[in-house]
């Protein structure tokens, strides 16, 4: 089972292009991730297989749910497949990096079955907010 765990600061070249870290290409059987709109202004990176077995879960909630179809729209619509060169490197869509508000600085955090892009402003933001969230309960 593959775990991605960490948080990392790789460049980002030619203003699109992410360099994914080694230890996340580690985790990887495939040369292809599908990139789609995250939550909290983030994006997030499944591996093809793993991207089949989420999206099966989805397919199987009732599409008679308001909630459901609006997520399906979200989550389906703003979702790429990305092929990864020989150095782990691929090309963010600006579609998705205009939700994510990705400019020059990122982070790339691992989430357990997927990772996530984020702007490291947003990043920092946000790991901030949570942090002051989970000191308090």
């Amino acid at each position: 089972m593959k775990m991605f765990l960490g948080e990392y600061q790789p460049n980002l070249i030619d203003a699109s292009r992410l360099a994914l870290p080694a230890k996340m290409r580690e985790q990887l059987t495939s040369k292809e991730v599908v990139l789609t709109r995250g939550f909290e202004k983030c994006l997030f990176g499944y591996e093809r297989s793993d991207w089949e077995l989420e999206a099966q879960r989805q397919v199987e909630s009732p599409i008679s749910d308001s909630k459901t179809r609006k997520l399906k729209r979200y989550w389906y619509s703003g979702a790429v497949e990305v092929a990864l060169d020989l150095q782990g490197r691929f090309v963010i869509p600006p579609n998705l990096r205009s939700y994510a508000a990705i400019k020059s600085d990122i982070t790339v955090i691992g989430a357990g079955d997927h990772l996530e892009v984020w702007d490291t402003g947003v990043w920092k933001e946000y790991i901030k907010a949570i942090s002051e969230e989970v000191v308090e309960e």
